[in-house]
C-alpha cells in the first residue's frame, strides 16, 4: 500500500514539474504573441489605432470594447524617444511592455496629474549617458527605462458610454512616440 503511495506522489510531484516549465516555456515558443500580431499594421515609432473588437474577432486577443487603443511599436536602437498622450475625460492609461510582453512601466491621467502624459522612454544605457542637470528634477522630465531596445508603447482611453467612444479615439489621435531632437 505504501508503495503505491510513493508511485502515485512521485508522478504528482513529476506531473508538477512538466506542467511548471511548460507554463513557463510557452510564451517564449509562441510565434503569434501581441508584438507578432501588431507588426504588419504598426510602424516602428509612431501610434496607430486599433479597430474596435467586433464578435468575430479582434487585432490582440481580450480587447475591451470601452476602450479606444491606441499603439506604438518602438525601436531604441537609434536613440530615445519622446512619448506624449493626451488626456481624455474618462481615463487614460500608458503602458510600456518589452518585445516579449513583460509589462515594465504604466502610468494613469491620475498619476500623471496633468492634461498630457510626457515620457522619455530609453534603455539604462542611453539613460546613462545623460548629462546632470541640476535644474531638472524628476517632477519635470519622467524617464522610462526600457530593459530591451524594442517593444510596445499602448495608450488606453475609457469611453464610459458607447456615445463616448469618438471622444476617446479624437483624444488618442493626438498621441506622439517620436524620436528626442
Amino acid at each position: 500500500m505504501i508503495r503505491w503511495l510513493l508511485w502515485l506522489l512521485a508522478g504528482l510531484v513529476l506531473g508538477g514539474i512538466v506542467h511548471l516549465a511548460m507554463v513557463l516555456y510557452l510564451p517564449r515558443a509562441a510565434t503569434r504573441d501581441a508584438y507578432a500580431r501588431l507588426e504588419p499594421i504598426t510602424p516602428v515609432n509612431s501610434f496607430v489605432p486599433l479597430p474596435a473588437p467586433t464578435a468575430n474577432g479582434s487585432v490582440v486577443p481580450f480587447m475591451d470594447p470601452a476602450f479606444a487603443i491606441s499603439v506604438c511599436r518602438y525601436d531604441l536602437s537609434k536613440g530615445p524617444l519622446k512619448v506624449t498622450a493626451p488626456v481624455s475625460q474618462a481615463y487614460t492609461s500608458v503602458s510600456f511592455y518589452t518585445r516579449q510582453g513583460a509589462a515594465h512601466y504604466a502610468i494613469t491621467d491620475k498619476a500623471a496629474g496633468r492634461r498630457v502624459i510626457e515620457l522619455d522612454l530609453m534603455t539604462q544605457k542611453q539613460r546613462s549617458a545623460l548629462p546632470e542637470d541640476e535644474e531638472v528634477t524628476a517632477a519635470d522630465r519622467l524617464i522610462v527605462e526600457s530593459p530591451s531596445t524594442s517593444g510596445l508603447v499602448v495608450v488606453r482611453a475609457l469611453a464610459p458610454e458607447p456615445s463616448q467612444m469618438p471622444m476617446a479615439q479624437r483624444a488618442l489621435a493626438g498621441a506622439k512616440c517620436q524620436a528626442q531632437s
